[in-house]
C-alpha cells in the first residue's frame, strides 16, 4: 500500500460538512490506510481554516492524538531543499506548506498526495517526477 500524505484542503474538506469537497474526501478516508503522514504546516493551516468549527478542531485533535494523522516531516534538516522548491515556482507561487509536501514526496518515493490543491499538477519531485495526486474531479 502507497504511503498517503495528507494536505490542508483534504483534511479540511473531510472535517467540515459545509466543504465542496466534503463527500469526496470522506470516501477517500474511508479507503485510506493510516497513518497518513503530513507536516506541521499542514496542521497549523487546517486548524486556521477550522477555528469555527470546534467539532472539526476535535476531530483534528483525535486524528492526530490516534497516530491516524501523523506529523513525519522536521524542516531543518530540509530548509535548504524547501527554499529551493518555493523559489523555483515563485511564480505559482507555491507556499512554505507545499513546499514541505513536495519535499516530503521526496522523501516517501511511494506515496500518493491527498489534496485539492491543482497546483500540485505543476509542482515536481527531484526536479522533473510527477508527484502521484488524489484529486477531487
Amino acid at each position: 500500500m502507497r504511503q498517503i500524505l495528507a494536505d490542508t484542503g483534504a483534511l479540511v474538506a473531510l472535517l467540515d460538512r459545509a466543504d465542496l469537497h466534503h463527500a469526496w474526501a470522506v470516501d477517500c478516508f474511508k479507503r485510506l490506510t493510516p497513518p497518513l503522514l503530513t507536516c506541521e504546516g499542514v496542521l497549523a493551516e487546517t486548524l486556521h481554516l477550522l477555528s469555527d468549527l470546534g467539532p472539526s478542531v476535535t476531530a483534528l485533535r483525535r486524528l492526530n492524538n490516534e497516530r491516524i494523522l501523523k506529523v513525519d516531516f522536521a524542516f531543518e534538516p530540509h530548509a535548504s531543499a524547501v527554499w529551493r522548491t518555493i523559489e523555483k515556482y515563485g511564480d505559482v507561487p507555491m507556499s512554505f506548506t507545499d513546499g514541505c509536501l513536495v519535499r516530503m514526496s521526496e522523501l516517501h518515493s511511494d506515496c500518493v498526495l491527498w489534496t485539492t490543491d491543482s497546483d500540485f499538477r505543476v509542482y515536481r519531485r527531484h526536479g522533473r517526477q510527477v508527484i502521484p495526486l488524489l484529486l477531487p474531479s
